[in-house]
Parts: structure tokens; sequence; C-alpha cells
């Protein structure tokens, strides 16, 4: 692709300017949304005052731990073979997830445990659980790469053992507790697939891919969390039936946002796999309690092509390695966002263009619903 013909209005664009973009194209969405539902500023439904509430608490409270993380020495190890610009963002302090990550989620069980009654609280409690947990196997490898001072961090059978293990944990929570109906995936323009018990395969695949596919587009400064807050604002605006599941949503899109303000370009801090694992674990968990996989797939078009782009690449030079043991490469680096950056898409360029499709998905998705 030629970068020159994507740089239009974003090539004046700063890391700030794009952050201040994304935040106030968020808070008119939610405030349309709540306006259009009549529930303007009703704490009980409300999109936009959890999502502000978060989005600032996130943002005060990262001027006080981004300096602890990087007193701890927390600073990520940059990969040699990655683009050369980003070797001078070694020692950027990362696990910054470790921070608005749980006040996403103290916020969401806060609000809903004062505003709403114990029926839609049980939900969150259990989106809430399944965030914390694949965002503490995010920790683990984020300690493990930090300790070794390498880019290797817990063994990758290890991390799958684990999310399947969580995965199976949320699905046996999801069989006790919720209606048998959920095995049946309801689909646009009133359509419905019951899937009997393949669905049940089908929802802990879900919690893995969409963790694991979140982890992949967590490379460029402000990209993942900024697709997470469209993906996750989007998911909230589509289930409006589910209080609770909204709220959460709400909470944890404006965490993203808050953590935005020191992950733009040039970012402070990093999420490391803490944040995008948990934040995958969110999107699949709400979803899956929602009923809205369908809703999911779209909002995660630019996770899933980051994920097939790894996909291909490694496929295609497994396929084509000769008797040296060396194969051919499909991009000039996997995931996507570095091919680009390779191709000379800046980073401004690539996360603007990548905010500005999801934006696209995300108002489809409320289109359509």
């Amino acid at each position: 692709m030629d970068a020159k013909s994507l740089e239009f209005r974003l090539l004046n664009f700063s890391g700030t300017s794009l952050s201040v973009l994304l935040a106030v194209s968020l808070s008119l969405v939610a405030l349309l949304c709540d306006y259009q539902a009549n529930r303007a500023f009703n704490p009980s439904f409300s999109l936009t005052l959890p999502f502000w509430v978060c989005a600032a608490a996130t943002t005060g409270l990262g001027y006080w731990v981004v300096p602890i993380l990087r007193s701890l020495k927390t600073g990520q190890v940059i990969r040699e073979d990655g683009p050369q610009t980003h070797l001078k963002k070694g020692g950027t302090p990362t696990m910054g997830g470790v921070f608005f990550i749980p006040v996403g989620v103290l916020v969401a069980l806060l609000w809903s445990g004062f505003t709403l009654e114990l029926p839609n609280l049980a939900p969150v409690l259990a989106v809430s659980a399944l965030t914390l947990a694949y965002g503490f196997i995010g920790w683990l490898d984020d300690w493990q790469i930090l300790r070794r001072k390498s880019n290797k961090g817990i063994s990758p059978q290890m991390k799958l053992a684990l999310q399947i293990g969580f995965a199976v944990l949320f699905c046996l929570w999801l069989i006790l507790s919720q209606p048998a109906g959920i095995a049946t995936v309801v689909l646009p323009f009133g359509l419905a697939l019951p899937l009997g018990l393949l669905f049940w395969p089908l929802a802990a695949f879900v919690l893995v891919a969409e963790s694991n596919a979140t982890n992949l587009t967590d490379g460029v400064d402000g990209l993942a969390g900024g697709l997470c807050a469209i993906a996750l604002l989007g998911l909230g605006a589509s289930v409006p039936s589910y209080p609770g599941l909204m709220i959460f949503c709400a909470c944890m899109s404006g965490s993203c946002l808050g953590f935005i303000a020191h992950n733009r370009n040039p970012a402070t801090v990093f999420m490391g796999d803490t944040g995008s694992l948990a934040l995958g674990g969110a999107l699949a968990s709400v979803a899956l309690l929602s009923n809205t996989l369908w809703i999911l797939f779209i909002l995660s078009g630019i996770f899933f092509v980051e994920t097939l782009s790894v996909l291909a690449q490694v496929s295609y030079y497994k396929a084509t390695k000769g008797p040296d043991g060396i194969g051919k490469r499909l991009f000039k680096m996997a995931p996507l966002h570095h091919h680009l950056e390779l191709s000379g898409w800046s980073e401004i360029q690539v996360v603007g263009t990548f905010y500005a499709i999801n934006a696209i998905l995300a108002l489809l998705c409320l289109f359509i619903c």
C-alpha cells in the first residue's frame, strides 16, 4: 500500500490530537445513545456517566502509577527484529493494565451494586471475574518477561492452558446460571442458530481467541487501547436490555480512554499482556452473556484481520520453506500494523486509520441493532 494515499488529514495529527478526537467522538456517541433511549444522566442506565468517571479516574491515577512503574524498572523489552523505530521505546514502563483494568472493574461493580438489583449484578460479577482472571494471566507473562529481560514470558502452552481453564470455569457458570436458550446464537435480521452442546466449545474458543487477538493488536502507541475503547462502548450501546453489562462496558471503555492519556504517541506506558488479555476477555464474556456474538465479530474486525495476518504469515513461511529451512514472508512483518509501518506508514497513520475503521464497524452494529 502507498502511505501517501492515506496521509490526508492524519498527516497533521499528533498522538494528543488523535486521542482528544477519540475522547470527544466517544463522548458524543455515548450522549446520543443515552438521549435517544431517554436515559440521559440516569445513573442506573447511563453510558455516559460511568464512561466519564472511569476516564477521569484512570487518567488521574496514571500520573501516580506510571512513575511508580518506572521506578520499579518495568521497562519494556523491545524486539530487535521489529520496526527499528520501536527501539527507542526500550525502557518505557509496561504492565500498565495493573492500573486501568482494576479501575474499570471496580467502578463497574460499585456502580452496579448501588444502582441495580441483584439479578442485574450477577452478570457484572461474572464478567469482572473473567476479566481479572485473564488480566492475571497477562500479569504472569509480563512479570516473566521483565524478570528474564527477554521477550519470552510464560510458555505458550502454559498461557493457553490457563486461558482455557478460566474459559471452562466461565462456561460452567453460564451452564448453571443461564437459561438453555443461551445456546441459540442470535443473528441479525431476526435469525437464530441453535447450537445445543456445540455452543460450549464455541464459547470457550471465543474467550481464548478474543483475548489473544486483542493481545496481538497491542503493538503501536494507543492502538489496542483506542480500539478497545471503541469496541467496548459499541458493545455496551448494543446491550441496553442488560443494564449491568452496559455499565460494565461503559466503565471499561472509559478506563481504556483514560489509559490512552498516557499511552498515546509517544507513549509513557504500555498496557502489556496484563491489559490486552483482560480486555479481550471482557469483550468476549459480555458478548457471550448478552448473546451478541455477531456484534462482537463485527466490532472485532480489526483484531480479526490482525490475527489472520499472523496466521497467514506463519503458514506461508512454513509452506515455502526450502532445503535451507528458510521460507518466504507474505508480509514484511506480522501483525499487519507492523507491515504497514515497514511499508512507510507512521504510527499516527496506522492508529488513526484503524480507529476510523473500527468506528465505522461500531456504527454499523448500532444501525443494525
